[in-house]
Formats: C-alpha cells, sequence, structure tokens
C-alpha cells in the first residue's frame, strides 16, 4: 500500500495512545462502520486521530461543532501533517440574516450577508483538492452539511488546456467566463483573470496559483505556474494547467437552459395554486421575483438567491438530498466527529429550523416549492453519507455509546491525573472562591470561574477587580475572535482569572489553570448536569496541582455521577503511573498565533447608547453632517469591519444601520 499521509511529530505515542491507535485503525481496516473515542481532556486525543489517518491512509473529514474549535484542530493537524492537503472548511459568511417574512407584522427580512473572501477561497481549495488528491484531510464546521452544488458538474466545468494544443484565444476567455471568473487587468484576485497581448493570466479560486498562458497565434507556447510568490523566478513550467469553477453553483449553458425551463413550470404551476386559494397578491408578488432571478441566470449564468433553485440547477427530484461537501469525499472516507455530544445534537437540530422558516416564505408567495430543498441534509442523510466514523468525546452520549465499541483513552502522555474534587457551601461562594484564586496567583497559576448567568459572570468580574484581582469576563456576548486572544491573555498571565458561564468546557487547552470554582454547582439543569461538569472539570486536567471546588449545597445526582467518573478515570491513572514509574509533569505547550492574526477588540456598546450618539451630532447647531452622510459613514465602517475579520462589530453597525 502506497503511504499517502506521512505524519511529523517530535513525540511518539504513549500512555493509553498506542492501544488507542492500536484498536481504531484495526477497527478501520477490519469494517466497522462506528467507533468511540473515549478521551479524556489532555490525552493527545487529536494526535492519535492522526496516527489513526497515517495508518489507515484514509481521505479524512474531521467535524467540530463552531469554527474556533475546527481552527485549533485544524492548525494542529498542518503541523501532523505538512506535506498533506489540510483544509478548512466553515461557513463564509462574515455576517448573515437569511431572508424570512412575518405574517402577524407583514415584515419582509431581505437577506443580508456578507461573504468572507479568505474563506471562500479556503473552501475552493478544498473542493478542488478533494477531486484531484487522494490525501487530503479537511476539518470542518457543520456547514459541511449544507447544499453546494453537484460535485460530478464542477469537475466536469474544469477546463484543461495543454501547451501545444490549439485554442482559440477568444473561446479560451470565454470558457473562463463560464467558469464565473471575471476580468481584472489591474489587481490579481482570486477568480480573476488579466489579458496583455498573448499572455493571459488567470488566478485560482482559492487565490493561491496565478498561472500563466503564453499564445503563440492559436497555440500555447507556454504554461507557467507560481504559487504564493511575488515574482515569475519562482514560477514552475507545465505541460497543463486545469481550472476549476469559481463559483460552487455552476451549470453548463445547455444544462441551465434546461433548468430555467423546469424553474418557469414550476413558477407557472404555483402562481396556479396560489390563486386558487384566493392568495392573487402573493401570486403575483412570487412572479416577479422569479422572474427576474430567471432573468439574471440566463444573462449572467449566476443570481443572488442561486442556492434557492439548487434542485433544478442539479437536476435532482423533490425532496432528494442535497449536495454537499460529503459528496466531494468519494465513496471510502474517514469521519471523525469531535466534541461528538455537542456536535451531533447540533447536526440534528439544522434541518427543522431551516425548513420552518422557509415554508413560511413559500406559503406567501417569496419562493418556489423548491427552495424546500436548499437546505441542510436530515440527519438520517447525513448518517448514511458519512464514511467510517469514529466519535471523539471526554463524555460521549448514549448515541455513540450504542453505535459500536468503545475505545478509552484515559492516560495521559504526562502522567497528569484528572483534578481533585472540593465541596464547600454557597454562602459565602464569592468570598471563598475568591480567597482560592488570590492563593494561586503568587505561583503563577489560572483559574476559572464558572457562574450561571452572563450577567452574574459580569459583576462577579467587576467586584474582583475591585479586590485587585486581575480577571475577564468570557461569554457568548464577546465576539467570535476575540474570545482566543482572551484565552491566550490568561496563558500569558494578562489575567489570572477568567468567569465564565458556558464557553469554558469542550477544546480550551489552558495547561497554566490549575483551579476550576463552579458557582452554585447544585443548580441541576442544562449548565450543571453530569457532561457538563465533567467537561468543565477537565480544564484543570492539564496542571499538576488541579483541582476542582463544587460550590453546593447538596450533592445533586450530576454531581454524584461527576465525581464517581472522575475518581474512575483518577484511580486507572494512578494505577498505570505507579506501575510504570510515571511522574505527573505539567504540560509545557507553546501558544499559536490566531488563524486569522491579531485583531483590534471592539467594545460593544448598547444600540440605544448608540442612537442617542450619532443623534446627538446630527442636532441643529451640532450638525456635522447630514443623516444620509452618517449612513454612509456607518456602512463604510461596517464594510471595513467585515473585511477586517471583526464579525460582531460588522453585525452591530448593521444593525445600527437598519435602525437609522
Amino acid at each position: 500500500m502506497n503511504k499517502l499521509f506521512a505524519l511529523h511529530s517530535p513525540f511518539k505515542p504513549a500512555g493509553d495512545q498506542p492501544k488507542a491507535i492500536k484498536q481504531l485503525a484495526e477497527g478501520i481496516r477490519s469494517g466497522i462502520k462506528n467507533q468511540t473515542l473515549l478521551g479524556v481532556t489532555g490525552s493527545g486525543k487529536t494526535f492519535t486521530i492522526a496516527n489513526v489517518i497515517a495508518q489507515t491512509n484514509k481521505t479524512t473529514l474531521v467535524l467540530s461543532h463552531n469554527k474556533t474549535l475546527a481552527a485549533q484542530l485544524y492548525e494542529e493537524l498542518k503541523e501532523f501533517f505538512p506535506q498533506n492537503p489540510v483544509h478548512y472548511f466553515v461557513s463564509y459568511y462574515d455576517y448573515y440574516q437569511p431572508e424570512a417574512y412575518i405574517p402577524s407584522t407583514d415584515t419582509f427580512i431581505e437577506k443580508s450577508a456578507s461573504i468572507n473572501d479568505f474563506i471562500d477561497q479556503l473552501r475552493h481549495a478544498t473542493t478542488a483538492s478533494l477531486l484531484s488528491a487522494k490525501n487530503c484531510i479537511v476539518v470542518a464546521s457543520v456547514s459541511a452539511i449544507y447544499g453546494l452544488g453537484n460535485p460530478a458538474e464542477y469537475k466536469n466545468m474544469a477546463h484543461e488546456v495543454t501547451v501545444g494544443n490549439t485554442v482559440i484565444r477568444k473561446e479560451f476567455l470565454g470558457a473562463l467566463a463560464d467558469l464565473q471568473y471575471t476580468r481584472n487587468d489591474i489587481e490579481g484576485a482570486a477568480g480573476t483573470f488579466s489579458v496583455k497581448g498573448d499572455v493571459i493570466e488567470v488566478m485560482s479560486p482559492d487565490g493561491q496559483t496565478r498561472t500563466r498562458i503564453e499564445f503563440h497565434g492559436n497555440t500555447i507556447e507556454r504554461i507557467t505556474e507560481r504559487k504564493n510568490a511575488t515574482s515569475y523566478s519562482a514560477a514552475t513550467r507545465q505541460q497543463r494547467a486545469l481550472f476549476f469553477p469559481n463559483k460552487h453553483f455552476v451549470t453548463p449553458n445547455a444544462a441551465l437552459k434546461v433548468a430555467i425551463k423546469n424553474i418557469e413550470k414550476e413558477l407557472e404551476s404555483r402562481i396556479a395554486e396560489l390563486k386558487k386559494e384566493g392568495k392573487a397578491f402573493e401570486a403575483e408578488r412570487l412572479h416577479k421575483r422569479t422572474r427576474f432571478d430567471m432573468a439574471m441566470l440566463s444573462e449572467t449564468g449566476y443570481s443572488a438567491g442561486i442556492e434557492n433553485y439548487s434542485r433544478h440547477l442539479s437536476f435532482r427530484a423533490a425532496g432528494e438530498p442535497p449536495f454537499t461537501l460529503l459528496d466531494y469525499l468519494g465513496d471510502d472516507f474517514l469521519t471523525c466527529i469531535d466534541e461528538s455530544h455537542i456536535t451531533i445534537p447540533q447536526i440534528r437540530g439544522m434541518y427543522n429550523g431551516d425548513r420552518a422558516r422557509k415554508l413560511v416564505l413559500v406559503e406567501n408567495g417569496f419562493r418556489l416549492k423548491s427552495a424546500l430543498d436548499n437546505r441542510p441534509l436530515t440527519f438520517e442523510e447525513f448518517e448514511k453519507k458519512i464514511g467510517q466514523t469514529i466519535y471523539i468525546s471526554a463524555t460521549p452520549a448514549q448515541y455513540e455509546l450504542a453505535r459500536g465499541p468503545v475505545i478509552e483513552q484515559l492516560v495521559r502522555p504526562t502522567g497528569l491525573l484528572d483534578p481533585t474534587v472540593e465541596i464547600l457551601p454557597t454562602k459565602h461562594q464569592i468570598r471563598d472562591a475568591i480567597e482560592e484564586t488570590q492563593k494561586l496567583i503568587h505561583k503563577n497559576e489560572r483559574a476559572l470561574l464558572i457562574a450561571l448567568t452572563k450577567r452574574n459572570a459580569e459583576d462577579i468580574a467587576d467586584y474582583m477587580k475591585q479586590k485587585g484581582i486581575r480577571v475577564a469576563w468570557l461569554h457568548s456576548d464577546i465576539e467570535t475572535l476575540e474570545r482566543p486572544e482572551i484565552l491566550r491573555d490568561l496563558r500569558k498571565g494578562t489575567y489570572d482569572v477568567l468567569v465564565g458561564v458556558n464557553l469554558l468546557r469542550e477544546g480550551l487547552d489552558l495547561p497554566e489553570v490549575s483551579l476550576v470554582c463552579i458557582l452554585d454547582a447544585d443548580k441541576e439543569g442544562f449548565l450543571r448536569n453530569k457532561t457538563t461538569l465533567i467537561q468543565t472539570m477537565g480544564r484543570a486536567s492539564r496542571h499538576p496541582q488541579g483541582r476542582t471546588i463544587f460550590f453546593a449545597d447538596t450533592i445533586t445526582d450530576a454531581m454524584k455521577e461527576a465525581m464517581e467518573e472522575t475518581a474512575r478515570r483518577r484511580a486507572h491513572q494512578q494505577d498505570y503511573n505507579k506501575k510504570h514509574g510515571i511522574i505527573p509533569k505539567a504540560l509545557k505547550k507553546a501558544m499559536r498565533p490566531a488563524l486569522f492574526g491579531e485583531r483590534k477588540r471592539f467594545k460593544k456598546k448598547t444600540l440605544d447608547a448608540q442612537l442617542q450618539e450619532l443623534f446627538a451630532k446630527t442636532k441643529k447647531g451640532n450638525q456635522k453632517r447630514s443623516l444620509v452622510a452618517l449612513k454612509k459613514e456607518i456602512e463604510a465602517e461596517m464594510l471595513e469591519a467585515a473585511a477586517n475579520l471583526e464579525f460582531e462589530k460588522a453585525k452591530e453597525l448593521r444593525d445600527l444601520l437598519r435602525t437609522l
């Protein structure tokens, strides 16, 4: 067997890793469909999976439940496989407001979205690589289950040219236009081409490859290619060049004409239905909107709402599942679902919410019924499409446990143990928590404080600041790209304590944290169930003195089960260390730079506060600019924020602009 994956690491498997790698790899080779890796926090589950990939030689899809953890996995796997294509595939929107209609107030919300060009390029790099190589690893969010376009058409439409071939220059430029490339003779942006005499330069959709084609009459004389270079000194001669489409929803002209006729037939049928139901206004609305989209498709091959016609463009039957990233992976690939206890329920819930919104649009004449087939996969469809699967979690749910063999990875290569657990009363929990954290500060250790609500977390953080503690709070109101910065600041010692609610759980790699304080641990519910408690306690398992304090007046079933499971794991780890003479040692892990680089932080203000400030500047006597000019300024700032990947800031400014 040819070795498709070359794993590079200064470490060798240790602890429970060799056993887990062997069992998982043997299971895959023997054809077992589902396996579960129950790996404790800090046991090196990603390294285990990397070894399994290298041993089984399979193209691999790694699914994560959010972009931040997906980025962390992507960075780790790129380090393990520097010679292999490792890709990052997530939603490409800076911000996204889907179109919706609220019948009770007759309010239509237009689709509002801004595509992040960088992430779009990463998505194109993913699909092109999957269709041209067999040694790929793709780290994706649940965006992987959304419609993407027919991979067969995407591949078939790829245009190939070869040195020595006779190619009419005008026809070649027409072929690029059909693939949705745009001409730009000034700036070589992704998905563009430039023409200078007998030389045509094409920038790939992923922005990574610039191909130069030199003609002599109608004969291709030379093809040169360069990757991430600024001069042709780094260019390499090629015999052939392959150009993939610049859009994932691309249909050949002949097929597009048929698709438009099918859209027209459905439109006529649906208008008749609406009129029969006494919805003449809705019928007229549908007629105007759909005719406009059809005209755009006919003239340019693309429209702003093209995804709503994906069923016709891919010639699928009503109700048939859409093509997704999973269809680009081929017939034999490995699926790894990270933090499966969260990712699986997330995938399961996507379909129903999407359908409920679109049904309202269809019933009120905003979309054809076929728009319902522009959707994420149902969970049953997802199960059928994924390959052999490894579920990865420190706390797998019953779904995963019942699917196949469970391989435990309880021993860490460092010999570190699961944290000890103490229970203190809630009466003076804030005071006691502060006293415990103050003991750590002079030892250069960090602490996490877990509150029940966002407001509670902010209040506690403010109170601790008054006590002279370097503290920050972290919850869902913090913009996505700012969260990793706060976590890095905690590791660097800018903060000694981080107060949070439920973000301080899965996947966070914080070796400096030696204490986790869980306030109101006996308030049983979603934030205090067995799974959540074990995951939260795990944040202290990367430190030799790791411990957890439950502030509680009673021991709930969830607390009891969490403590029993932690005690079981700790006993197993102690026995292993004793048997092999291992002394637990601290994990030293370098801090990686952010995937998208450092970003300026955006201090969030309430919408009311922003409006008061803005309107104060437009009052008479202080009218520096009109309201129209003010709107233009805000729009420019919004677009600048989006370009800088400051997603939350762009969203805030968009909402402000709408209110104005």
